[in-house]
């Protein structure tokens, strides 16, 4: 029986999570769910000058916001330096690292003197050629060093799971820095060493470490541990086919979480970022994503980060997610925009769920329903300055058309869309119109907007004195212009 796959995420906390970053967290828990294994988060905060606790914490936010959860505690890479340490000290003792001692000054002008030549640079190994008897002098000495890894020769190649086989010469990697002279470890040092330590068996993260995977292999076989398999995930795009960035609009995870976007929807749509399920499915919750998800359908091609395809999946999931899930997203949002408090939709649940149940069909994103719900939550609206020049344009017409409405209504005993629909049918026919020139009018007196649910609905959902008020606020708000 094969071991579970153990797989990471190991952001630097230097800024927000962005979408790239969420999209590779993703795709190493998806991978992880779908074969029984586990998913961990390591933050790897060595760089003290650019890390901050609030990045950290954009992290955490943005991967709970996912429902990304983690399975062991969180690992904080700058809490292993002594590790780091212990194993550069390693291949040290097994001769697969050196001391250097040369300076920067001294390497700087090694390198204009290559450039100067127009060849590239590249370490000579001149201190691998010390006598061992001069290292211990200048060690004993205090003068200051790195530890170089021995680079050997032939090729460093892997099986990667998204691009195949990948091969690597070594001559065209240096014999690179492990630990600096202040004994602190270089980037790769400390990722191999922590991925060994944490028993990590799939590396996937995105294509633009591929360089840098040559180098961890190598450290991998010094320190004679078993190599994890590679997956190299293509980069995200904006709609120019230039790398996703700020340029594009928002590329912060918490931004989409503020714009209206539903945690499903911006799963599902980051899932389909380098990763297909094949055929023509694409709006799925999170249980057929863990069903599906495989290597054999990770791409290699740049994914497209389309802000107008993750708004329609966004509607798609609104549409179609237990409407009291929506709830818990729409709620808040509804309180925060001043319309309703939190007691409030709570005595009114069920009319709540109701409303909700009429506009999130025609929603794409949350702060289209907070929009269209405004009507029905306030007291007194504001009439859209479009739908008014449209609808209202003969305002003697109008006026006379939604007095007699009003009056058809108040007549009903029977407050529910078959005796309103009829009543106002046949003030339609009496006034030789279509129902549409009645109820588009009547539209905009009850919501003050051009586009709602149905008129039926909305007279239900408002109420029949709230409707009968608003008619009347219309009204009066038609003649008022036709006097000023």
């Amino acid at each position: 029986m094969s071991t579970p796959p153990r797989l990471r995420f190991a952001p630097s906390p230097t800024g927000d999570l962005h979408v790239g970053g969420a999209r590779t967290a993703l795709f190493n828990w998806l991978y992880a769910r779908h074969n029984g294994g586990q998913f961990l988060l390591r933050i790897e905060d060595t760089d003290r000058a650019r890390s901050t606790d609030e990045s950290t914490r954009a992290i955490f936010d943005g991967l709970n916001w996912l429902g990304l959860t983690w399975d062991e505690e969180v690992v904080y890479q700058g809490a292993n330096l002594a590790r780091h340490q212990a194993d550069a000290l390693r291949l040290l003792e097994n001769g697969s690292a050196y001391r250097c001692f040369c300076t920067p000054a001294e390497l700087d002008e090694r390198r204009k003197e290559a450039e100067a030549r127009k060849d590239a640079f590249r370490y000579d190994r001149r201190c691998d050629r010390l006598d061992p008897a001069e290292v211990e002098r200048r060690v004993a000495a205090g003068v200051p060093h790195v530890l170089r890894f021995r680079v050997p020769d032939g090729s460093t190649e892997w099986d990667d799971m998204v691009h195949g086989r990948i091969a690597f010469p070594n001559k065209d990697i240096e014999d690179f820095v492990i630990l600096r002279s202040d004994s602190t470890p270089i980037y790769n040092m400390a990722v191999v060493s922590d991925d060994i330590a944490m028993r990590i068996t799939i590396v996937m993260r995105g294509d633009d470490h591929i360089s840098n995977t040559p180098k961890q292999i190598l450290l991998y076989s010094a320190l004679g541990s078993p190599l994890p398999r590679f997956a190299h995930l293509p980069m995200i795009h904006g709609t120019d086919g230039k790398k996703l960035s700020k340029r594009h609009g928002a590329t912060a995870v918490g931004d989409y979480q503020h714009l209206g976007i539903l945690p499903s929807a911006m799963r599902n749509f980051l899932a389909l970022l380098g990763w297909s399920p094949g055929g023509d499915l694409e709006v799925m919750m999170l249980d057929e994503l863990v069903e599906r998800f495989g290597e054999d359908g990770l791409l290699k091609k740049a994914a497209v980060f389309d802000p107008k395809k993750l708004e329609w999946m966004n509607g798609q999931h609104l549409s179609i997610l237990p409407v009291e899930d929506v709830a818990q997203w729409v709620m808040p949002a509804l309180i925060a925009a001043g319309l309703a408090t939190a007691s409030e939709l709570a005595e009114r649940h069920d009319w709540f769920i109701l409303l909700l149940e009429l506009l999130r069909v025609r929603s794409r994103t949350i702060d289209d329903v907070v929009r269209q719900a405004r009507p029905f939550l306030v007291e007194e609206i504001t009439y859209d300055p479009d739908a008014t020049a449209k609808q209202w344009k003969d305002a003697a017409h109008t006026i006379t058309l939604l007095s007699e409405t009003r009056d058809r209504l108040e007549a009903l005993s029977d407050w529910s869309p078959e005796p309103m629909e009829e009543a106002l049918r046949e003030l339609a026919e009496s006034h030789g119109i279509t129902a549409g020139k009645l109820f588009q009018p009547m539209r905009v007196a009850l919501t003050g907007l051009a586009v709602s649910p149905g008129i039926f609905d909305v007279l239900v959902m408002l109420g029949k004195e709230r409707s009968l008020a608003r008619l009347e606020a219309a009204v009066a708000s038609l003649e008022r212009g036709q006097t000023d």
